[in-house]
């Protein structure tokens, strides 16, 4: 067979569409490493909206022992997590059929499959509105003594995390470093403890009913500490569609949200997500989150960044009327 006439096969991308990145090569300043990884950053965002981070630097005895202490809760009776109760982007405990995320999409979902510990913003703010609408103090359930202390701590990690992951996207977009960073003075969070129990607490589940529905998240950047399951994290993208998102024992699973990709304007993409239900051969299967929603400071505005750089020139927002929409799309009743 001639050369002319050899069949060729189309060149396979090696590059991950979730890649993982080691953080540590970047802290330590190696202006080589620096910019591969940036670019690895830039390009994985563009695709998944999300990747994976290692060389993090955080404990995993500290996430193991947040587990352990939630765990405790958890498995008590309803009546007793009950006068915990919280709303959707609340403090304290929402419990089974608080929330649908695939409303967020527009999609009128069964309710999520789980429970959630959820604690937000430690500290106050000096504005009175801004001080009701988005401090209060968490909720530490009694029943779990332990939990508070191990919380703080790694949230304390978390905000140091987001920070230096704030910086890499700057410099991603060939930006300055302090793009993102300068508008985190007080930020806002929000933090989850996500817990899946099996079939023999949910019940089977409904036709379309998911761990956590079909959405995106709604702030700049979410970090993931995940456990494997068959019932666990799936990634969406247009290449490959619905698809087991990567595991790592060591990595966080880093993604952004809405604000950050509407503040690229639509350079990068909102990471879509679903959590599945209990798999049928394996129905006792039980994992549990800990889910770090990013914000930035309340009163931001938020304007895309311009081409070349930027491709959508979204009308201005202020951070936290868009994200306290956002968290009303998704409060089931």
């Amino acid at each position: 067979m001639s050369e002319s006439t050899t069949p060729r096969t189309a060149p396979v991308s090696r590059t991950p569409r979730v890649p993982t990145v080691d953080l540590r090569p970047w802290l330590s300043g190696d202006p080589v490493a620096r910019k591969d990884i940036a670019r690895t950053v830039d390009e994985a965002l563009q695709t998944a909206g999300f990747l994976l981070v290692t060389g993090h630097g955080v404990d995993p005895g500290l996430r193991a022992a947040i587990r352990e202490a939630a765990r405790t809760f958890f498995r008590l009776p309803v009546e007793v997590k009950q006068p915990y109760t919280a709303q959707v982007g609340g403090r304290g405990w929402l419990g089974p059929g608080a929330e649908a995320n695939g409303y967020s999409e527009g999609t009128e979902t069964p309710p999520d499959l789980k429970e959630s510990l959820t604690f937000a913003t430690h500290e106050p703010f000096e504005d009175p509105e801004t001080n009701a609408e988005w401090y209060a103090p968490n909720v530490w359930p009694a029943e779990a003594p332990e939990l508070r202390k191990l919380c703080e701590e790694y949230l304390a990690r978390m905000a140091e995390l987001e920070n230096h992951l704030l910086g890499l996207l700057g410099e991603a977009l060939r930006l300055e470093a302090s793009f993102f960073t300068k508008h985190m003075d007080h930020p806002t969070y929000g933090f989850n403890i996500n817990w899946y129990p099996g079939t023999e607490v949910i019940g089977e589940p409904q036709p379309g009913q998911f761990r956590i529905g079909p959405h995106t998240d709604f702030g700049t950047v979410t970090i993931l500490d995940r456990q494997a399951g068959k019932g666990g994290l799936q990634v969406y993208t247009d290449e490959g569609g619905w698809e087991d998102a990567p595991f790592d024992p060591e990595a966080f699973t880093i993604n952004i949200g809405d604000l950050m990709a509407r503040w690229t304007g639509d350079r990068w993409r909102s990471g879509r997500h679903r959590v599945l239900p209990p798999p049928a051969d394996a129905p006792a299967e039980e994992l549990m989150s800990l889910v770090y929603f990013g914000e930035c400071t309340p009163g931001t505005l938020v304007e895309s960044v311009p081409a070349p750089v930027g491709r959508v020139a979204h009308e201005p927002v202020d951070s936290h009327t868009y994200l306290r929409e956002k968290l009303d799309s998704i409060t089931v009743g």
